[in-house]
């Protein structure tokens, strides 16, 4: 059985952007554009979603898409969290997407929110996929910490849909990269805001079920949520879906926003695009010598994945 979590709010906060990249940045995208649309009105302020298009992108074609969500405790945070990733993706001729959803800090609302404004998210990008050049049945949900959550609950958790939005647009995912994520709120006491009924009907681990599509998490060996990660990843088994987990030796939570980490996840990232043919191509992402490992655990024999 898993220890109860009950873990502060610093424990959610994701370091800022400016410790991502000690030295200097390795992820250089190159002939992108970008674009950014209000996909939802609030009484809280206008939600948009941030686009990094490919090279040359044909609005008329049918690319897979990915849209992240950052993380902050569901209180803080930016959508420019994941621009690094978002920027590298796009020059390998996928559409990146960064969503902005409601904030504690700012909006004064609460996670419950949150989790509506991602499956609105996803459903605004499903519904607008032709007018996007992107491929409706391609569209994977990806976040790091709270951001992971909530592209889980858009998978998995039932119900929090905006009044008025059309149903029959699935915010379903078709594939899930997560960094360090909240799986399971059991027990946090930063959702004490909705209390025990609500956070119980907002944790992805409480609806693990069979239509859980392709998905890949991170996690640092000395993050407090990586036992909840590894527990979700034995129930994914029992159902015989797939979850591939990889941990980053004597990391702690947030550990992907910081080089070597950023560009390591990153290109384990891709590899598992380019599995189910999402990325075609080799990867251009410079690596150093010298870069770390991360290491698969839980359903194969743990192995060293260099970013090599």
């Amino acid at each position: 059985m898993l220890p109860i979590l009950l873990l502060s709010l610093a424990t959610f906060q994701d370091p800022p952007a400016s410790l991502r990249k000690p030295g200097t940045p390795i992820l250089t995208p190159a002939n992108i554009s970008t674009q950014a649309v209000t996909f939802k009105k609030t009484p809280q302020g206008d939600l948009q979603l941030h686009f990094f298009l490919p090279p040359g992108h044909d609005p008329k074609g049918k690319k897979p898409a990915l849209v992240f969500f950052f993380g902050g405790g569901w209180k803080g945070g930016t959508f420019q969290q994941f621009v690094p990733q978002a920027e590298y993706l796009a020059s390998r001729g996928l559409v990146a997407v960064c969503a902005d959803y409601r904030i504690g800090s700012i909006h004064k609302t609460t996670p419950d929110c949150c989790v509506e404004d991602a499956k609105s998210a996803m459903r605004w990008l499903r519904g607008h996929a032709g007018e996007w050049g992107i491929d409706q049945d391609k569209i994977i949900a990806s976040g790091g910490s709270a951001g992971g959550h909530l592209a889980a609950c858009c998978a998995l958790v039932p119900g929090w849909d905006a009044p008025g939005e059309d149903l029959k647009i699935s915010c379903l995912p078709n594939a899930l990269v997560l960094f360090n994520p909240a799986v399971d709120l059991k027990g946090h006491r930063i959702l004490n805001a909705v209390g025990e009924d609500v956070s119980a009907k907002i944790s992805p681990a409480a609806f693990l079920n069979a239509s859980l599509p392709p998905t890949l998490i991170f996690m640092g060996t000395e993050d407090k949520l990586l036992a909840s990660s590894q527990e979700f990843q034995k129930k994914a088994k029992g159902l015989k879906r797939q979850v591939r987990l990889f941990t980053a030796k004597g990391q702690q939570h947030g550990f992907f926003n910081r080089s070597p980490w950023t560009e390591a996840t990153t290109l384990e990232m891709e590899k598992f695009l380019a599995s189910f043919g999402y990325l075609k191509g080799k990867p251009t992402l410079a690596i150093s010598k010298d870069s770390p490992f991360l290491i698969e655990i839980g359903l194969v024999e743990e192995k060293g994945t260099s970013s090599k």
